[in-house]
């Protein structure tokens, strides 16, 4: 092709290179990027993760700086980095909050079902022919009955209170990640009745989560008391003086047959898992659930199960939930504080636009003479518009491209190093990180777009420009 067809891209890179090359800033690039390679090799090669942790931004921003500096002005250069700060910000705190819906969704997902079949009432009976349904719907993969009650638990002096769930041994499995969850024990020891550590008859086992076991100072085979507030709820034999002969709570022994934690620090320390039976035989109830638990091979398609199965099912006195359904509050905040983060952290790049809208009017200043030049040689006044745009959209396409590089490195790093959180507070023990590339390309897009807003004006300016002002004083 004929130079002629890139006489525009040739300009705009012409105004922007820097033609005088220095020794020392070539220098310092080198040294920089053999610093980032060796902090880099430390870290992830030899897991020195204070050193990666802490020179990891110095040096990359330092190599950036110096490496950028060998092609443009101190000027350009500047605008650059601040569009390379900007992006980088946004693509870690967008990765960051992806992997906080990430872990928070597969914690949840691993100790609960993606759809719950509740009654209202404590007449849960007829849960078989509900399961029977259940698992006639498309996309359902497990079916499990379940008995969630809150009650207390103590070892020696350590008292605690605890959500209790009665499973199936052979179905709840199919449903829910219980199995890989187990640090101590397994599976199949929850259905074995054997004498704790300290002697005795033998005991029905039970599951505690991590943080619950920690508490009560509790291992493998010791000997643990639940007990229900209340062992009958039927209001027929509620009297003015009490709760009639129901007012006395139930005291059962249990031995500790496995600890599990899921990484999710409410479940951890509120959660035990004993058998469907034991669970009945706190509540002379018969044979009743809270609930059925079911999986799917899809849990986008969630929702739609579950309005189907309800309807199914006739509605009242069942009730279906979804697994987003049942944390609603808890996705909705981290989908609204995502969006707060993107909107307040896009300032910093519209911070970095008027730069490079500085950045442009200073060049089309400078570069008069030369506009009014290479308009009385014909050049169109459109055609001196896109130089200047194509200028500054090499700088956000600079900006945008390093500033990537940059933030999926931090990302690295900090899923590496894996910074821990108080789980009390953020409900996680390590700080998530997921990299999804459609928000890189939303980013990009985002940046490269306020970029081009900011030509608008210094393109607009070059193109007014008449070539007797700019050669009247020559």
């Amino acid at each position: 092709m004929a130079l002629a067809e890139y006489a525009e891209a040739f300009v705009a890179w012409r105004y922007l290179y820097r033609r005088r090359h220095s020794r020392a800033v070539m220098i310092v690039t080198l040294v920089a990027l053999l610093s980032l390679i060796a902090t880099q090799v430390a870290f992830f090669a030899f897991g020195q993760a204070q050193v990666g942790a802490i020179l990891t931004i110095p040096t990359a921003l330092v190599f950036v700086v110096f490496l950028l500096l060998n092609f443009f002005s101190v000027f350009t250069t500047v605008s650059i980095i601040g569009v390379i700060l900007g992006v980088a910000a946004l693509t870690v705190v967008l990765s960051v909050t992806s992997g906080f819906q990430q872990s928070f969704q597969q914690k949840v997902l691993g100790v609960n079902a993606h759809i719950l079949v509740l009654k209202y009432g404590q007449d849960f009976t007829e849960y078989r022919s509900v399961m029977e349904k259940a698992a006639s719907e498309p996309h359902v993969k497990a079916v499990a009955p379940f008995l969630f009650n809150p009650m207390m638990i103590s070892r020696g002096p350590q008292t605690s209170g605890l959500v209790v769930k009665g499973i199936d041994t052979k179905l709840s499995p199919g449903v829910l990640d219980i199995a890989d969850k187990l640090t101590d024990g397994k599976m199949a020891d929850l259905d074995v009745a054997l004498a704790p550590s300290d002697g005795g008859a033998p005991l029905p086992a039970i599951f505690l989560g991590k943080e619950l076991a920690k508490k009560l100072k509790a291992k493998i085979g010791d000997r643990v008391r639940v007990l229900a507030p209340k062992s009958e709820l039927d209001p027929k034999e509620w009297t003015p003086d009490g709760l009639g002969k129901g007012n006395q709570p139930t005291l059962r022994e249990f031995r500790v047959a496995g600890i599990f934690y899921s990484g999710f620090d409410e479940y951890d320390r509120r959660l035990a898992y004993v058998t469907l039976k034991e669970a009945q035989a706190f509540y002379p109830l018969g044979d009743t659930v809270t609930g059925v638990e079911m999986k799917l091979d899809d849990v986008d398609a969630a929702a739609d199960v579950a309005h189907r199965l309800e309807s199914d099912l006739g509605g009242t006195p069942f009730k279906v939930i979804d697994w987003e359904y049942l944390n609603h509050n808890l996705f909705t905040a981290l989908r609204m504080q995502k969006v707060a983060l993107v909107i307040f952290l896009t300032l910093i790049i519209l911070v970095a636009a008027f730069n490079i809208v500085a950045a442009m009017t200073m060049l089309v200043v400078d570069k008069t003479k030369e506009i009014a030049i290479l308009k009385s040689m014909g050049m169109r006044a459109a055609a001196i518009a896109r130089v200047f745009q194509i200028a500054g959209l090499t700088i956000g396409a600079a900006g945008t491209a390093a500033g990537l590089a940059l933030g999926v490195l931090l990302c690295a790093v900090v899923e590496r190093y894996g910074y821990k959180l108080d789980a009390q507070v953020y409900l996680i023990d390590r700080l998530p990180v997921q990299v999804n590339p459609l928000e890189l390309v939303l980013t990009a897009g985002i940046t490269l777009a306020i970029c081009f807003l900011a030509t608008v004006y210094p393109s607009l300016k070059a193109a007014w420009l008449e070539p007797v002002e700019g050669l009247r004083y020559e």
